[in-house]
């Protein structure tokens, strides 16, 4: 059996907004589905452990799906929601491959994270897949190859766009844009319209534009190591 962990946030402040973020509840309920449904065995990891902060606003009618309807029944699944693993203690050597689910969080707390960059390091340099959809692909920041270039440099990749963040209103609330980065690290990045589902595989790397990405995204971590 593969065994994959998901990465989530643990912050859960948007900016100075006095708002709320966290992690977008359908970005981890149809990656979660999809690994459980193939066999994976899955663990669930934040920087602080515990019950990750969800983003209110992905609880909202308007954006849930049949997998967050089946979350909302599964006490399994919201039992190991509520007890993640603190990041720094787990060790890249005993998972197959990682995926961070998005929403605003991660570009606060997991793009500076040091066992985060950590992990994804050691990860690709073990040949292991790593997947982040939405704005986790922020995830990629600082993580540096064996000859200290960026992981994304030359990479195909995707992300939240800009014109995205523009719709929601928060292109001057976030720390940096997902897009920009991806590119100024010297990242291929493509885009499709926005909200369209888009997932950009190359090589070891797998990234989603957006929520609409979430599912083919974890669908593609699968295949990269080869079913479960």
């Amino acid at each position: 059996m593969k065994k994959i962990l998901m990465v989530l946030t643990s912050h859960d402040q948007l900016g100075n907004t006095g708002a709320k973020t966290g992690f977008w509840l359908e970005e981890f309920a149809a990656p979660y589905y999809v690994f459980q449904d193939a066999g994976a065995v899955i663990t669930l990891a934040s920087p602080l452990g515990g019950q990750p902060p969800l983003d209110p606003k992905s609880d909202e009618p308007d954006f849930q799906t049949t997998a967050t309807a089946r979350f909302k029944t599964d006490t399994d699944a919201q039992a190991q929601l509520a007890s993640t693993h603190r990041l720094d203690t787990l060790v890249p050597d005993a998972f197959d491959a990682v995926f961070y689910p998005g929403g605003h969080g991660p570009l606060w707390d997991l793009s500076e994270n040091t066992a985060s960059i950590a992990l994804i390091e050691a990860m690709l340099a073990a040949g292991k897949p790593v997947a982040a959809v939405c704005h986790a692909p922020a995830v990629l920041r600082h993580p540096k190859t064996a000859d200290g270039k960026s992981v994304v440099a030359g990479k195909k990749v995707t992300g939240f766009t800009n014109t995205e963040e523009d719709a929601v209103g928060l292109t001057q609330v976030v720390p940096f844009l997902v897009e920009d980065m991806l590119k100024q690290n010297g990242g291929s990045y493509s885009k499709l319209a926005d909200w369209q589902e888009y997932v950009v595989a190359d090589g070891l790397l797998i990234t989603g534009q957006n929520p609409a990405s979430s599912e083919s995204a974890a669908t593609a971590l699968l295949k990269a190591i080869g079913g479960a």
